[in-house]
């Protein structure tokens, strides 16, 4: 690869992530069709970046772990909750055609965006509530659901888990943001990419390096960031993603 489109792909790769890092998803909204400008096909696209959206968990993990502010029983329970479905989603990808999907799911993200824009304290304090035993059994139903959609789509679905971790446990935006980053974007990311590989799809190696590099430093920079910022501004970071990821998804630019 040119010096020129190598370091255009880490640029675009660390400015994806880093924003993604900070709103809870939505790397594959640059990430992915930067691959495909660059001549991969769709199916090796897909499976590069989901293997390189994994050193986003990685680096996001690496601030987070560090501040101490992770509820480590309930990342666990959202690891496990979406583990099956990822892997049926990366399973599925192969074989349904996914331009409807993607529209439908572009469609739901610009639903997630509104919904935000109009609940002005949604996220801006912690409200414990449903992490019982059957509270939490019916979250990881939806977060199962939530893993078909990440193990068979390019972006978004990170932003689902966000605003599902808040309306469901009551956690602020920081929180919601960083347990979504290190079980979707670390574990649930990994297993897919694991999954979709081992399906069968094709990896494009010689890229790997450069976008590994700039998904790590772009999840530990958009991490840092959103340690120093407040919810409110999270939550219109989270918004504006939503807008641009669902309208991409939507008309498919």
């Amino acid at each position: 690869m040119e010096l020129f489109n190598t370091f255009g792909l880490f640029l675009g790769s660390l400015f994806a992530n880093t924003l993604a890092s900070l709103s809870g998803g939505g790397s594959g909204l640059l990430q992915f069709p930067l691959l495909i400008f660059l001549g991969l096909p769709f199916g090796i696209a897909l499976a590069t970046h989901k293997v390189a959206s994994v050193a986003l968990g990685m680096g996001a993990a690496v601030k987070h772990i560090r501040s101490g502010t992770l509820d480590w029983n309930l990342t666990l329970a959202i690891i496990l909750a979406g583990m099956l479905g990822v892997i049926l989603g990366a399973n599925l990808i192969l074989f349904v055609p996914g331009r409807i999907a993607e529209a439908m799911l572009g469609g739901l993200i610009l639903g997630l965006g509104i919904y935000s824009l109009t609940k002005k304290e949604l996220g801006q304090q912690e409200e414990t509530r449903n992490r019982h035993r059957t509270g939490i059994i019916l979250g990881g139903l939806g977060l199962a659901a939530i893993g078909v959609l990440n193990g068979s789509l390019t972006a978004g679905t990170g932003l689902f888990v966000t605003l599902f971790l808040i309306r469901w446990f009551g956690f602020d935006y920081k929180q919601a943001v960083a347990l979504t980053l290190v079980s979707v974007g670390l574990f649930w990311n990994g297993i897919g990419a694991a999954a979709i590989y081992l399906a069968g799809a094709e990896i494009y190696w010689p890229w790997l390096p450069v976008l590994l590099a700039g998904s790590l430093l772009g999840g530990y920079l958009g991490a840092h960031l959103a340690s120093q910022k407040s919810n409110a501004l999270i939550k219109r970071c989270f918004e504006l993603l939503t807008f641009v990821v669902g309208f991409k998804l939507l008309l498919s630019i």
